[in-house]
């Protein structure tokens, strides 16, 4: 037993409640491992959404957004899209004048893995939503040139040049604490050059989210506790040595139970795997000082891509991103989790 006192539990349910096949048929989820059979993370309220005139609060977060998903109109650049929340707060628009461009943690807390175009809460209140990628306030770590967006249309995410234009969608409110920060604390300019935090608007200057303990990580006889997430990781992160298609993965977390360690293990979450990330870090993107051994580049999830469902999501740690891949193809490693009784 671990004290609760010791743990919080600093991620979300992906939302996901259908379990698939390799070739992406729907089967029933009980005894497949999969993240529909858990349903694992912050639950979400009913209704989600409250609408307060041009603003939506999401009740999972207490984060505020714009009704409209598009109040630019049109895609910017990095910068241009901090500069445009930088003139809604002087403008107080909306009667407001804290707004910021999303960290990439809280444009993902929106999200929803069950469905896509767009990949939102059914019934979402949002308008003007554009099917395609959206800025974060978090630079890429490994590229600083470059920073994090998110494609609405299917969820992934992934990094591109702060020269690129692409969409913003504003947020205001520190939330209710579910979301842990991205571990971000410098800022950089369009070119990658670390400069002042102080009226960036970045993910840098304002940190929102939950702080992290400290220590973060706990090694347990069982395994190490990330005591941000309150979940239970294996010490070592390659369960199978090799890499392995996704049915393999589900399969070699559940020989694992099998051989009777009294630990629940599982397949994580996408959610559970991004949880890991930290965004000041790269290759890999784990907190500094972590106690993780034989850490590999890409692991599975346990969660069906909805976009096309004979894929599933994917951690690439070292870069930060979430992605996917083909189920059928032997790509990605396996690191087993669990929940902290």
């Amino acid at each position: 037993m671990i004290s609760q006192s010791l743990t919080s539990r600093h991620y979300l349910d992906t939302g996901q409640r259908t379990c698939h096949a390799d070739d992406g048929s729907e089967i029933p989820c009980e005894g497949s491992g999969q993240d529909a059979s858990f349903a694992v993370g912050a639950p979400w309220p009913e209704p989600r959404f409250e609408v307060r005139d041009d603003e939506v609060m999401d009740r999972l977060t207490g984060l505020i957004w714009c009704r409209s998903a598009n109040l630019a109109e049109f895609p910017l650049t990095w910068q241009e899209a901090l500069d445009f929340v930088a003139t809604m707060n002087r403008e107080q628009r909306f009667g407001q004048r804290d707004w910021r461009m999303p960290n990439r943690r809280e444009l993902r807390s929106v999200l929803s893995l069950q469905t896509k175009l767009p990949a939102l809460p059914e019934q979402h209140p949002f308008i003007d939503v554009f099917n395609g990628w959206y800025w974060t306030s978090t630079t890429a770590a490994i590229s600083p040139a470059h920073a994090w967006y998110v494609a609405l249309d299917g969820a992934r995410m992934f990094y591109g040049g702060k020269d690129q234009s692409f969409m913003l969608w504003p947020v205001r409110g520190e939330g209710l604490g579910v979301l842990p920060r991205t571990g971000q604390s410098l800022c950089y300019d369009a070119a990658g050059k670390v400069i002042a935090c102080v009226g960036s608007g970045q993910d840098g200057e304002w940190r929102v989210g939950a702080p992290w303990p400290e220590p973060r990580f706990e090694i347990l006889p069982a395994g190490v506790l990330d005591r941000l997430a309150g979940l239970l990781w294996r010490r070592s992160a390659n369960l199978t040595l090799q890499p392995v298609v996704w049915r393999e993965a589900l399969a070699a977390v559940a020989e694992l139970n099998q051989e009777g360690e009294g630990r629940a293990w599982r397949l994580p979450t996408i959610n559970e795997l991004e949880a890991l990330v930290d965004c000041s870090a790269h290759s890999p993107a784990l907190p500094s000082g972590h106690p993780f051994a034989e850490v590999q580049d890409i692991y599975w999830s346990s969660t069906t891509s909805l976009f096309e469902p004979d894929w599933a999501w994917a951690l690439y740690l070292e870069k930060g991103a979430t992605g996917v891949g083909q189920k059928r193809f032997a790509e990605f490693s396996v690191w087993a989790v669990a929940t902290v009784d």
